[in-house]
């Protein structure tokens, strides 16, 4: 896989800690005003108009709502050239919706009182002691306060993902942290010697932080982060399609990645530039931000789990006040530079979720309830948890660059085009 490759998988969608997380403000989840009705026909039809319209090659959802399922559908293949229709058990590059999972697993170390989320990262992961901060003319100096972990897991250390013009980009981007011949530990030894964008806390950008939090979930746990999540995570939800490394039988249930070209149709990727992640044996980088391939009714039951705040079927993954924790937005409001955040609506973070804080504003912006909480990946797939609606969605595609207007049409089908749900703060 090359560089420029890693750096674009990775980087997916394209001032101060609060003193406890009493300070963070969450938002209220409250009544719907009018229940949401799932119309198979709506969805459909927006599924089957995003592969007529060349934005899609295939496409899959899936939505849960009050304890059951209530749509499944598909639109197109998963391999075009090959004729492979869009199936349940077609298995998807999920790219940066493997960062929740991430989440999830150091937040059960959390539970478990191995850390604070205002500890200095440095009392775990030394090498990120003494970061210096690097301006836009390549001056450098020492970062004004450490990186706690909520920094990490909310977009805040200062940390780069490369592929910008700007000095401590191009330092990231020589280092080589994502690199899939390293392994975690050599992953944080080159990122630490990279300088960071901005004093921590003072700024969002997205970032390589979450492969932090992967690394600190080894160090922590002393076990391999690929075989913590396993074990802790996928295994006890039944999640067993879902992996960084699938074995070489499961390569034909895997959709095509299609890029967009210059005449603006979609091509297939090369095989070899698919493969890289899940099926090349020397990979070594197990990453936090990205590189799970899952089918749809498993990454289902990872949704499914955080809308029963962290259980289901009787296993508990989390406690109910841990996801609330995670799915309420942390940004301090003098964080007013957020780079491409806003282009998710009226939200704010949380701790590896995005979270809609007020109603849409604009016909434009995707439709969906207050105190929802979701992310996204690289090739376009998506899921939410929406609280209020008592529903979950997972979208699955395999389109880059990012579109945008696949999740706008796909809210817009679940919820009604008009919908606004409950008013916010």
């Amino acid at each position: 896989m090359s560089k420029k490759m890693i750096l674009a998988a990775v980087a997916a969608t394209l001032l101060a800690v609060p003193a406890a997380p009493a300070l963070a403000r969450s938002a209220p989840v409250a009544e719907a005003p009018a229940p949401v009705k799932i119309d198979k026909v709506r969805i459909d039809a927006a599924l089957k108009a995003m592969v007529d319209s060349g934005r899609a090659v295939g496409v899959s959802a899936l939505i849960w709502k009050d304890g059951q399922e209530r749509y499944f559908g598909t639109a197109g293949m998963a391999d075009r050239e090959g004729g492979k229709p869009m199936r349940r058990d077609t298995l998807v590059q999920i790219f940066s919706m493997t960062k929740p999972v991430t989440g999830v697993a150091l937040m059960q170390l959390w539970e478990q009182g191995k850390f604070g989320l205002d500890d200095p990262l440095s009392r775990y992961l030394p090498e990120f002691a003494d970061m210096k901060v690097m301006d836009a003319q390549g001056a450098t100096r020492p970062a004004a306060r450490p990186i706690v972990i909520r920094d990490i897991m909310r977009h805040t250390a200062g940390f780069s993902y490369g592929g910008t013009a700007t000095p401590a980009d191009a330092a990231f981007s020589a280092a080589d942290p994502l690199n899939l011949k390293n392994d975690l530990s050599e992953f944080g030894r080159r990122l630490a010697t990279a300088p960071l964008l901005f004093d921590p806390g003072s700024e969002w950008s997205y970032s390589a932080a979450v492969d932090v939090q992967a690394l600190l979930v080894e160090k922590l746990s002393d076990q391999p982060f690929e075989a913590y999540v396993k074990a802790h995570i996928l295994d006890p939800l039944g999640m067993k399609e879902t992996a960084w490394t699938q074995p070489e039988s499961a390569f034909t249930r895997l959709a095509a990645t299609y890029n967009k070209g210059p005449d603006g149709k979609l091509m297939r990727q090369d095989d070899a530039e698919t493969r890289s992640l899940n099926f090349d044996p020397s990979r070594r980088l197990t990453m936090g931000g990205a590189g799970l391939a899952a089918s749809i009714d498993d990454y289902a039951r990872f949704s499914r789990m955080l809308l029963g705040e962290g259980a289901l079927d009787g296993v508990r993954i989390l406690k109910p006040s841990t996801v609330r924790l995670m799915a309420t937005d942390h940004l301090d409001a003098r964080v007013t530079e957020r780079r491409w955040l806003p282009s998710k609506g009226t939200v704010g973070f949380g701790l590896d979720f995005t979270v809609r804080k007020s109603q849409p504003q604009t016909a434009a912006e995707n439709r969906g309830a207050v105190g929802e909480f979701f992310w996204d990946g690289r090739e376009t797939t998506l899921f939410w948890v929406d609280p209020v609606n008592h529903l979950t969605a997972v979208f699955f595609v395999q389109t880059y660059p990012f579109d945008a207007t696949l999740h706008h049409d796909f809210r817009a089908a679940v919820y009604g085009p008009n919908y606004l749900g409950p008013k916010g703060d």
